[in-house]
């Protein structure tokens, strides 16, 4: 309870940092510094890191499959030995032992053709067969052979993945940095949920001296008769009123000192004294800026590009199914085969192989110009949305920043009636000792001065919020000009 008491008493009544006296354990905590904390250290922090790293290795995974793939093929060995039905050239079935074994190696290189949508596979390959019960041994090999597979007239995947893929791992790029403004608002949050509860306790323990100060002179004058009871009745309630005040601000401290903390992983046992932003954050803003800076840097207006792609996608998809396909197939090389390697390479003839494959419809029942005009109607949904979508982000924008500068007014007005209502109190108080006022108006007075000091703490917490917020919807800092997030080119 003596540290809850001096934790209280640390934060003066005005602006700064009272010099009261605390525990050896005490800690003096700013806004910028808990911030620079919690970007760096909280649960929220890692979780943001870990999710900009997840989706850069997604994107890598997605560049990968446009690279070569040299892989190695082998069966080591095939054995059998075994009875098996063998045709005859009459076409009748007998049945033979069998007591052989086949090996076989290859390797090949594969491509994707990405503006054709295609497949290039250049390959090798070696095999050999025993047969034991024979005693022949054979080899056969592809020393060499290359074959395409290419969709004709079908829906080129590979085309629109290299054109949307970029710009959602772009997207996350900026999201990690939205995110991290975003830790900004909420440690502020958090902060200034603290920074008043800490006021409120030491408003409440001020409250019970000054009541309990008022009701002893009360006493006094009520025995000389200069007081009816009434009034003494009600300084006793007051007073009564104001240990109860205590008991429930103590509660909300330590209820807002152990999220504040918990949130960046300080110690339960740590004392925190936390300051009174001084300065308030003074720059101009410029709409057209906030805009411009906003539509540039932000995770979503780069969706709305990326979100009417995927709806022309969609379309090209539909369309492509509902047409004309095919498949063409082309193999080109030279094989070989022989009793020994050295028969078998001498002995390479060319091998070549082409297959055209189409697929043309002709009765579905409407399903492909149903499947066609769902995803035509899609775009067109997705184009409005988009448009409406894009109007409320500029508007988000706007009203960010005409609130901010509402804000920064509402500051300077609220520290003025804070000073004015706490002299107000202080000469209600004396006015009333001398029975100048009736209790009422000193009771008026004190509820005045409690309420301006959280009104003018309310409108900071609400400045700083919006001033980080500020910085989330436009990932651009107006106080240095400079932007916060700069596009870097990934390998």
């Amino acid at each position: 309870m003596n540290k809850l008491i001096a934790l209280g008493l640390a934060v003066s009544c005005g602006l700064g940092v009272a010099h009261a006296q605390t525990t050896d354990e005490a800690r003096y905590l700013g806004l910028d510094e808990y911030i620079s904390m919690a970007r760096g250290e909280s649960p929220a922090a890692v979780r943001a890191d870990t999710r900009r790293e997840n989706r850069y290795w997604q994107y890598r995974s997605f560049q990968s499959q446009y690279r070569p793939q040299l892989v190695l093929r082998s069966d080591l060995p095939q054995y059998s030995n075994t009875i098996r039905g063998i045709t005859q050239e009459d076409g009748s079935i007998a049945f033979r032992p069998v007591n052989q074994n086949e090996t076989s190696v290859s390797m090949g290189l594969e491509q994707v053709i990405p503006w054709t949508g295609g497949t290039v596979n250049v390959s090798s390959s070696l095999t050999r067969f025993d047969n034991f019960t024979t005693g022949d041994l054979s080899y056969s090999s592809s020393p060499f052979f290359i074959s395409i597979v290419q969709p004709v007239f079908a829906f080129n995947r590979y085309k629109w993945d290299r054109s949307i893929s970029p710009m959602v791992f772009e997207e996350s790029k900026r999201s990690y940095r939205e995110d991290v403004e975003r830790i900004s608002v909420d440690a502020t949050g958090l902060y200034f949920d603290l920074l008043l509860a800490q006021k409120s306790f030491e408003i409440a323990k001020n409250n019970v001296a000054n009541n309990d100060t008022v009701f002893k002179i009360a006493q006094g004058r009520y025995r000389l008769g200069k007081i009816p009871e009434n009034d003494l009745l009600q300084l006793e309630l007051n007073l009564m009123n104001s240990q109860l005040a205590v008991s429930q601000a103590e509660l909300d401290l330590e209820t807002s000192s152990l999220a504040l903390k918990s949130y960046v992983g300080i110690a339960p046992e740590v004392e925190l004294v936390l300051t009174v932003p001084q300065e308030m954050p003074e720059f101009d803003i410029s709409m057209e800026k906030a805009l411009d800076q906003a539509l540039s840097n932000r995770q979503e207006a780069l969706a709305f590009e990326r979100r009417i792609k995927e709806a022309e996608r969609d379309v090209a998809n539909a369309r492509g199914d509902a047409g004309v396909g095919g498949d063409f197939f082309a193999t080109f090389g030279f094989a070989g085969q022989g009793q020994t390697i050295a028969e078998m390479m001498g002995d390479l003839q060319p091998q070549t192989v082409a297959t055209l494959g189409l697929r043309v419809p002709i009765m579905n029942g409407g399903r492909i110009q149903a499947v066609k005009e769902t995803a035509e109607a899609n775009q067109r949904l997705t184009e409005y949305t988009v448009a409406q979508d894009r109007i409320n982000f500029e508007q988000e924008v706007r009203t960010q920043v005409r609130q901010f500068e509402m804000l920064r007014e509402r500051v300077k007005v609220t520290k003025k009636s804070d000073e004015i209502a706490q002299r107000r109190y202080d000469i209600a108080k004396n006015r009333y000792l001398i029975g100048k006022i009736s209790i009422t108006d000193l009771s008026v007075a004190l509820s005045e001065k409690d309420q301006a000091k959280r009104t003018y703490i309310e409108s900071l917490r609400n400045l700083w919020s919006a001033y980080y917020n500020l910085r989330r919807l436009t990932l651009y800092d107006f106080e240095n000009g400079e932007d916060l997030y700069v596009e870097e080119d990934e390998e």
